[in-house]
């Protein structure tokens, strides 16, 4: 079944790889995508997208450019995507135009214009979704689900427990999480798990296929994990990142998946952890909120992904790839 698609991005290392992808995979419709600041700058996110589009030998899929900061937070880039968010690889320049509308504006119009629901694929700070969701609800019934890039049920790379695109807007997370749209976590549980092997991103970066080369490079540059941001010593790491959130969007079968409430930390040292609850049980804090003068809000229940077969996203991954010029 094909699946009508806007992706919003903040086009750093992964995220090329992700918007190679949905340009590929026979199963995505991809109507349009909107871009943040997060990964880079957005004058960065606009450009590299334009120019990854290109060299996937894409259609004129609408673009349009969004949120310049968080709602609340300063910009604060990420140190592992290099000086231009694509590890410093050097792409063509595009012809493309950006649509003149601001993200917003462009997505409320593509919803509303939509003759069926649309999904939304958020591999990035969710400051655009927030702002379209508090300014026009009236799109809710247009969106199928959000299928969100972030957050985690164990620990962080931003913080000790905040993923870098929750953490990066944790307001915004909150009120897209908070909507009432269908939402699902693909967070680093699983984020983390899927790799391609070192011998097939060299296949990639020696291949004929312009795209496929430029896999290979993306998968061969080192987002550090490590805490003091220094490389991998092994020299490879391949992880795949934000492409497996496309991944599980067309194979969700190979995910494990729960159901569970889920709330984003507002403050202190914990601010934008996903605070994922895994109890069996009504805790204490449920008891004795009872009967207080303010309860506590309840939190949203939600999807999220707790394990996943890697191997088979991998080859998913690959054999899609393998499709572009």
């Amino acid at each position: 079944m094909t699946l009508r698609v806007l992706l919003d991005v903040d086009t750093g290392v992964d995220d090329a790889m992700a918007i190679q992808f949905a340009v590929a995979h026979p199963d995505v419709d991809l109507i349009g995508i909107t871009c943040v600041a997060g990964n880079t700058s957005l004058g960065n996110v606009v450009d590299n997208t334009l120019r990854v589009l290109d060299l996937a030998g894409a259609p004129p899929i609408p673009v349009a450019a969004g949120a310049l900061r968080p709602l609340i937070e300063p910009v604060r880039a990420s140190h592992v995507h290099g000086g231009n968010g694509l590890g410093d690889i050097p792409l063509p320049e595009s012809t493309r135009t950006v649509d003149e509308r601001h993200a917003v504006d462009f997505a409320r119009d593509l919803l509303l214009a939509s003759s069926e629901p649309v999904t939304i694929v958020a591999l990035a700070p969710q400051t655009n979704l927030a702002l379209l969701l508090r300014l026009h609800p009236e799109v809710i019934p247009q969106i199928e689900r959000i299928l969100f890039m972030g957050g985690s049920a164990s620990g962080g790379n931003a913080t000790a427990v905040a993923e870098f695109n929750v953490w990066h807007d944790p307001e915004a997370a909150s009120i897209v999480i908070g909507s009432g749209v269908p939402t699902f976590m693909y967070g680093l549980d699983v984020f983390n798990q899927v790799t391609i092997d070192e011998a097939d991103a060299d296949a990639l970066l020696t291949g004929p296929s312009a795209s496929g080369r430029l896999t290979g490079a993306l998968l061969r540059h080192q987002m550090a994990d490590d805490a003091d941001g220094e490389p991998d010593p092994s020299g490879y790491a391949g992880h795949i990142g934000d492409a497996g959130a496309l991944c599980a969007l067309v194979d969700p079968d190979a995910l494990h998946i729960e159901r569970h409430p889920v709330r984003v930390a507002l403050a202190g040292e914990s601010r934008g952890q996903t605070i994922v609850d895994r109890r069996q049980r009504v805790g204490e804090d449920t008891v004795h909120a009872a009967g207080s003068a303010a309860p506590a809000t309840r939190p949203t229940v939600i999807d999220v992904a707790l394990d996943v077969d890697r191997e088979r996203y991998a080859r998913l991954f690959l054999a899609t790839i393998a499709t572009l010029p």
